[in-house]
This record gives structure tokens, sequence and C-alpha cells, in this order.
């Protein structure tokens, strides 16, 4: 499933503006360290995360109660998101897996015990509830097979398996106080709080409203929205990044040009710009001016007057001291904020994603009336 118009942000901005003041930024930017970004994420690259995934969810939301007022029912169930989900079969196979293990959590909290849990997974007559649902549903709309064959099929997720070593390389160099927030933010999620992710997407004012279980489905939905953000961001970030000896490296994208310009400060209150050659004079450190010493120096041997009397030397030193140590802080601050994901990463990575090649692009969307294409299926 998917939808473009021409402005992919021109739907966040609707949706940022008629939104409560429900928020869900500062956990969303411990799900984006865990996810990958750096430490301290940008706060405002949280705010535009958090009205993407909440303008997906919303439109979400109105097209699988669309598809629940045509199927006769009065709420949205589970089987309407699977239905909307049917076309990408990988992020389907990945939605039932995490039913799987719903069911599996849920039956370790009521006490049963794991031997008898492994043999639920495999009884066809006592399989999980989710599961169940989802499998019976799937075979009422499944004509070939392909659909039933997700649940045989246990080849390695590759984005997964992507997410889980950067998530170790990232903990390579952490000492256990910054790992022990790491493993708090990967514990995080929009299940856990789940009367405010109600409130967040204003469930209260639908007229058909979603039941249990697909509110947890539109909550692991949104986790995931919000990691493939992450790992479409850390790619833009990574080809933004100059490459010494590339010559492609004057080959921007002017979508990312522009954000960049138009919409991100400097940290230090200066405007920034993306230079378009790394050799340009622009770019060239002018040479450092060697004055000449005065003739009465060089014979005599003489000091300059500055440097006798009181606070000569040593004020100097001092004030060459202090410099130094503001250039380190206002470095230091530059480096933490060029780690994290810019709000410009954000723009690009969703200009990218819905950008299609081919005559016949426009007209290969089914819904087209949202301001982007869907990311969580």
């Amino acid at each position: 499933m998917s939808s473009t118009v021409a402005s992919p942000m021109s739907a966040v901005a609707s949706s940022s503006s008629g939104r409560k003041s429900t928020s869900f930024t500062p956990e969303l930017q411990s799900m984006m360290f865990s996810l990958g970004d750096a430490r301290r994420p940008l706060h405002e690259t949280a705010v535009l995360v958090e009205d993407i995934v909440h303008t997906q969810l919303i439109n979400l939301l109105q097209q699988a109660a669309e598809v629940s007022q045509m199927r006769g029912a009065r709420v949205i169930s589970a089987e309407d998101l699977l239905f909307l989900m049917r076309k990408d079969k990988k992020k389907l196979q990945r939605l039932l897996k995490y039913m799987f293990f719903r069911d599996y959590k849920s039956k370790i909290v009521k006490g049963i015990e794991e031997d008898d849990l492994l043999e639920d997974k495999f009884n066809s007559n006592n399989t999980n509830k989710r599961q169940k649902l989802a499998q019976d549903f799937l075979n009422s709309i499944d004509q070939t097979g392909e659909l039933l064959a997700i649940f045989e099929d246990d080849e390695i997720d590759d984005v997964k398996q992507e997410r889980m070593e950067r998530a170790e390389r990232q903990t390579r160099t952490m000492d256990s106080v910054q790992y022990a927030e790491f493993c708090e933010s990967r514990q995080l999620s929009f299940s856990k709080k789940a009367s405010k992710f109600r409130d967040w997407l204003d469930c209260s004012s639908m007229e058909i409203k979603p039941n249990a279980v697909a509110m947890e489905i539109l909550a692991y939905l949104a986790y995931e929205t919000v990691a493939q953000l992450v790992d479409l961001a850390l790619l833009v970030k990574q080809d933004m990044t100059p490459k010494a000896g590339d010559p492609f490296s004057h080959a921007i994208s002017a979508t990312f040009i522009q954000y960049h310009n138009s919409t991100e400060p400097h940290p230090l209150g200066q405007s920034t710009s993306v230079k378009t050659s790394l050799d340009s004079p622009e770019n060239t450190p002018p040479a450092t001016p060697t004055p000449p010493a005065s003739a009465g120096q060089q014979h005599l041997g003489k000091t300059p007057s500055g440097a006798l009397g009181n606070g000569g030397i040593g004020q100097d030193s001092t004030k060459s001291k202090q410099r130094k140590r503001k250039k380190s802080t206002a470095a230091c601050g530059m480096e933490a904020q060029s780690d994290a994901i810019q709000p410009s990463h954000i723009r690009e990575a969703i200009r990218r994603y819905g950008h299609k090649i081919g005559p016949l692009s426009p007209f290969t969307s089914a819904y087209r009336r949202n301001g982007m294409t869907f990311l969580a299926c």
C-alpha cells in the first residue's frame, strides 16, 4: 500500500496544526537513540518524526475505517489492518511474528510453562489467539497461497539483522551507565503507554473506533515507522557526508540543499550553507602571515615592550588558553550536533522514499489522498 502526492511534507504541517497537546517527543528521542541516532537526538528532529508518524497513522486509521465499513463491521479490527498490509509480504511477515510473540508474552504472564508454549507454536489445533485470527483472515482472502506461505517462511529478515548489527556496533564503546541508558531506550514502545497512545491518535472522536488488538498493531506500526525513518535518515546522512576523492561529491540533492539552508540554523547562531566543492576557494584556508622581525630585535635581541611589566606574557598565555577552551567547547557542541540526525536528513529520506521512477508512476498508487508514501505498510 502506498500513497503519494506532490509535496511529501504538506500533510505533516496540516496534521501537527490540528493535533492535541499529547506528545511523544521525549519517548521518540530515546527510541531514535536505541535505533542508531546520537545519544542526545535533536529535539526538532524528534518533533518532525512525531509529526510524520502521527500523519501516517491517522491516514492509516481512515483507510482502515473505510475497509471496516465495507465489510459491515462496527469497529476497526486486526483484519482491516492486515488487509491494508497484504501487498508488502516482508512487513506483513514482521507483523505476524510480532502477533505471535504478543501471544507468547501473554501466556508467560499467565504462568504457563515454556515447554507448553513451544508445543503451542507447532500445534495447529491450539494456535495462538492473535496468530489464529490472522491466519483465518488471510486464508479467507488468499487465492494463490502466497499469504499463507508467510507462516512457513523462516528466512532471516535482512532489515532486522542490520538493525541488530548496528546496535552491536553502537554499544562497543559504551560504559556501564551509557549501556544501561541504551537498554532502557530499547524497551520503550508505544504499546506500553496505551492510554496516551489513544489520546495521541484522538480515537475518542472517531465514529468507528479500533479495538484492543488493532491498537496493538497500530502501536507496532508506529514504532516500525520510527525505525524505518531512522534507517533511511542514516543512509541519507552517510550519502551527504563529504568523502575525500569522491568524484560524485558535488552531486548533492537540490531538495537537501534547500531544506538544509532554509530550516537549520548554525549551532553558534550563524547561517550555514552546503559547499558545492571541497576544493573551492571558500574552503581553502588562508595562509598564516609571518610578520618580519624588526632590525633592532634581530641584531640586538630586544623583546617587545608588551612582553615586559605587569601581566605581559602571563596575560597573553591566559587569554590564549581561554580562547582554546571556548573553541574546544564550541567544537564539541558542533560535533555532538553533527553526529545526530538532522531534520533535513528526515525530509530528504521521505522525498527519496516517495519518489517513483517511470512514465506511469503517478497512476500506480491506489491511495493518493494524503501527503506521503506509507512507511509501515
